[in-house]
């Protein structure tokens, strides 16, 4: 008599941990009975950081560091000294998040923050990394966390590039000599919740580039100047990472995570379920609920809630996603191991309505999934 409650974030709302509080309680209201696990989960956006911690216990740490307008801002980031291992989420440093509307800008924002934070992590002594990409303000292909660990990127009159996308277009010379050489060892791995290459309609500036403030002729700019930058690394690595499954995640930092870290990239969602060791809660469960702000066509691409499920129908237990909102293609997930999806709207609302009512309206739901689970065990 068991549920396992493993959702994500619901985006400007609530973060998964407490998305799983207020789960529960509705759970137990309508099922006292049954037993409740809590297992927050993330893949690879903001707050995916939070769920590592609460899932292995790791140290939380806190840096100063630049946001995506380069502004001074406090970050924090994950330690198992253990196992010498670092948990660094972008949208820590450079997250969509921490920019109002106005602010966006996808020309010259920069992952300068994140490459901080990677290098406080190699100060501390870290062998490995797990590095969460998603939830970002950026769109300059990782150039900004590459200045960060030491390299220069160059013009043909030999100036340092400003900061952003945009400017990759000026980019002669790739100098990678001063990069931190303790880069040379570090495992990383790089959790992603997007497949997209970096360039092309399918690309960082063409899918995710007008939500972060670009026009029709930014994402025609910064894809140049992606493309350029991509024929740079190749030049000057020997490979090319630009159609890797991934590299368009997080504006392009997959591409660079791929190319200069030596980052095996996979779907966020199996990362933290393995550290999570999410398994073990899933035998003898009776039912797992998980739940994000949209479910539609694009979570099938490693969004939480189809990977819970995925993971949940190897032990034969049904899924059940609460979703802030039900979009366009929703209804495919159910070719994806979900067994029922249900909005949180009681009725009409704003968005703002929506927000700030989202623990009352998952309480509830919750309540009325419970109240459906006790019949079905035998109760009245």
């Amino acid at each position: 008599m068991k549920i396992v409650i493993a959702p994500d974030s619901y985006k400007d709302a609530l973060s998964a941990r407490d998305a799983a509080a207020a789960i529960a309680e509705g759970l137990a209201r309508g099922a006292p009975e049954a037993e409740l696990i809590q297992c927050p989960m993330g893949d690879g956006g903001e707050g995916t950081l939070e769920a590592l911690i609460a899932a292995t216990g790791a140290e939380r740490r806190e840096a100063r560091v630049q946001d995506a307008l380069g502004r001074e801002r406090t970050a924090a980031w994950g330690w198992l000294a253990e196992s010498r291992a670092a948990f660094v989420e972008l949208a820590e440093a450079s997250g969509l998040q921490a920019l109002t509307p106005d602010e966006r800008t996808a020309l010259h924002s920069t992952t300068f923050g994140v490459g901080q934070l990677i290098r406080e992590a190699l100060d501390a002594g870290a062998e490995r990394l797990l590095l969460t990409l998603g939830g970002s303000a950026t769109n300059d292909a990782g150039a900004g966390m590459l200045a960060a660990l030491g390299a220069r990127l160059l013009d043909a009159e030999g100036r340092d590039l400003p900061p952003g996308g945009a400017a990759l277009a000026d980019l002669d010379q790739l100098d990678l000599s001063g990069l931190d050489p303790h880069l040379a060892t570090l495992e990383v791995q790089a959790a992603v919740d997007v497949d997209n290459p970096l360039l092309g309609e399918r690309g960082a500036s063409a899918i995710f580039g007008p939500q972060k403030g670009a026009t029709h002729e930014d994402v025609e700019r910064l894809d140049r100047a992606l493309g350029h930058f991509a024929e740079r690394v190749a030049q000057s690595l020997g490979h090319d990472d630009r159609d890797q499954p991934g590299a368009g995640a997080a504006g392009g930092m997959g591409f660079a995570a791929k190319a200069f870290l030596g980052a095996t990239l996979r779907p966020g969602i199996e990362l933290v379920m393995e550290h999570a060791r999410f398994d073990r809660y899933l035998e003898g469960a009776d039912w797992v609920i998980t739940g994000e702000g949209q479910l539609d066509g694009q979570s099938l691409a490693g969004k939480t809630p189809i990977g819970v499920a995925r993971r949940a129908a190897r032990f034969g237990v049904p899924t059940v996603v609460l979703a802030g909102r039900l979009g366009e293609g929703w209804q495919t997930a159910f070719e994806h191991d979900i067994t029922a999806a249900f909005a949180l709207a009681d009725g009409p609302m704003s968005l703002e309505t929506a927000l700030d009512r989202c623990a009352e309206l998952l309480r509830d739901r919750s309540q009325t999934l419970g109240r459906l689970w006790h019949v079905d065990r035998g109760g009245r």
